[in-house]
């Protein structure tokens, strides 16, 4: 690949292929497949990668909101798209473009019937979301008979899907919670079909799900964090290829004497003579303060280089003293040998919050196609 003269973010659909391959072939044949493509597609670009998995086989989409959901549509997204968390103010522009609401609880339902009523929608699809214990949105289990007594008779909507969302399912110590989770589903679900006489799609399986829980694949899973590269664990990790780059170069290599300081508030303190590259990227950009002052690095001509100093908005400041390099030299953020999970670690967090951090202003560059 060409080497980067700016801060890019590369992304490689053929390693998005290799993790929906692999992440299909925990499945039966005839389990639909949910990519969630929210917030970007988790910091990449939610249009391409969403096209791409159109034409390899995904069956569904989610995002988080409507204007998300709209993109997509603009963008020839053609297979249904899922607003996990619609508001109501834009009900009738999710109509407008097709999208399927995640309805989770009696205020809301009774909103998108009136509103869909009012546009003459006829068994308009709807996707019932219930609490199991993530305790976040949801319907109770007790809700079925309200939510049956709120529909009534009418024929505006059709309940498409129950669904609900594992909260550990990537701890193995909390095996027993996500089993007492599943369990209750299923008895959602089988309260559901006595009281409503039809078997609606069931899901609630995400990528950790996924891959620990094959009992409760359902009709369909949802994927994310999987899809571009992370498995959520060591073991399963060695099976997933992040999709994306982050790359810049450097600007400027200064060579300071001991007792020099470096950056905003002086909080760098030379204590021998030090060589420093600064580099094009900052939390403008999505690396947070948090991995300023030693905690973060970057990786040049295959070495480690500290950031040091606090992270400014457009730029940041590494240690080179023992890395051979020059100015305009690539540097790599992130990649599929030193991951964005790796990074965030050092900072203790997590590969989800700094992937979907990566600012829109950093150019995204599409490999693979």
């Amino acid at each position: 690949m060409p080497k980067a003269r700016e801060t890019v973010l590369e992304i490689d659909l053929k390693k998005l292929k290799h993790n929906f391959e692999y992440l299909k072939s925990k499945l039966d044949n005839n389990t639909l497949f949910l990519a969630v493509v929210k917030a970007f597609a988790y910091g990449n670009e939610a249009s391409e990668i969403a096209n791409y998995l159109e034409t390899i086989g995904a069956d569904y989409f989610a995002v988080a909101y409507i204007d998300e959901g709209v993109a997509l549509r603009k963008a020839g997204v053609t297979k249904p798209i899922l607003v996990l968390h619609p508001q109501t103010v834009n009900f009738k522009v999710l109509i407008e473009n097709n999208l399927e609401p995640s309805i989770y609880n009696s205020k809301i339902l009774k909103e998108f019937i009136e509103i869909a009523s009012a546009e003459e929608k006829q068994n308009y699809p709807i996707h019932l979301k219930f609490n199991t214990g993530l305790n976040r949105l949801g319907f109770w289990h007790s809700d079925v008979e309200t939510i049956h007594n709120i529909i009534g008779e009418t024929k505006t909507i059709h309940i498409k899907s129950i669904f609900s969302h594992l909260a550990a399912s990537e701890d193995l110590e909390e095996k027993i919670f996500t089993l007492n989770q599943i369990e209750t589903f299923k008895g959602i679900a089988t309260n559901f079909e006595e009281t409503f006489g039809y078997k609606p799609m069931l899901h609630i399986c995400n990528t950790s799900g996924i891959l620990n829980y094959p009992e409760a694949h359902f009709n369909m899973v949802r994927s994310g964090i999987g899809l571009y590269g992370f498995g959520n664990s060591e073991e399963e990790n060695i099976h997933f290829q992040p999709i994306a780059t982050l790359k810049t170069a450097i600007s400027q290599i200064h060579h300071l004497k001991k007792g020099e300081t470096v950056g905003y508030n002086r909080a760098f303190k030379t204590n021998s003579v030090l060589k420093t590259a600064t580099l094009p990227i900052g939390h403008a950009d999505g690396i947070g303060r948090i991995y300023g002052n030693g905690k973060g690095f970057v990786t040049i001509n295959n070495q480690k280089a500290p950031i040091i100093g606090n992270v400014c908005m457009d730029m940041i400041m590494v240690n080179i003293t023992d890395i051979d390099c020059n100015e305009g030299d690539e540097v790599i953020v992130f990649d599929a040998n030193s991951t964005a999970e790796t990074l965030a670690q050092t900072a203790n967090t997590i590969s989800y919050e700094l992937i979907t951090s990566i600012s829109q202003r950093v150019k995204r560059i599409i490999r693979g196609a």
